[in-house]
């Protein structure tokens, strides 16, 4: 599951069992800290999650800002509140490159402004997906040489 927190709103979305997709799930308001901990908590239980990622807002320079902080924080409180794995993982651009993916999809303002945060989750738990499979990727087999 991946997490795309902002300041009014998170964004959700799910991976498939075998580690393939990243599908929106939801966007939820953001009430106070300990609502969105249960909130969160009550995800993990109800789609059994094995980890979750968590995008960490960090600015083009490299450097982190308020917002990256505040989604460290977050990171923090949910590895105290779950039981399963939390990580922080790089989300630079998501949010431009959903908003991009809706224009081009003809989703109207309105509805854009609902769906970009689940979609920039998904955004976020593709670019992690990738990372696990490129990561854990055979190496080719050198060809064989005619004797």
């Amino acid at each position: 599951m991946a997490l795309d927190p902002g300041t009014k709103r998170i964004g959700v979305a799910l991976s498939d069992e075998m580690r393939w997709t990243a599908q929106p799930l939801e966007t939820f308001e953001r009430r106070s800290l300990e609502a969105d901990l249960a909130h969160i908590k009550a995800l993990v239980e109800r789609h059994h999650v094995g980890l979750v990622v968590v995008g960490l807002p960090i600015r083009l320079s490299g450097e982190m800002g308020p917002e990256a902080a505040s989604a460290q924080a977050l990171v923090t409180a949910l590895e105290q509140r779950l039981s399963v794995p939390v990580v922080a993982w790089d989300e630079r651009l998501t949010t431009k490159a959903a908003e991009d993916l809706l224009i081009e999809a003809n989703v109207s303002r309105k509805k854009r402004k609902r769906a970009v945060d689940r979609v920039a989750a998904a955004l976020i738990l593709k670019s992690y997906l990738e990372s696990l499979s490129s990561s854990h990727a055979e190496p080719e087999p050198e060809p064989q040489s005619a004797t």
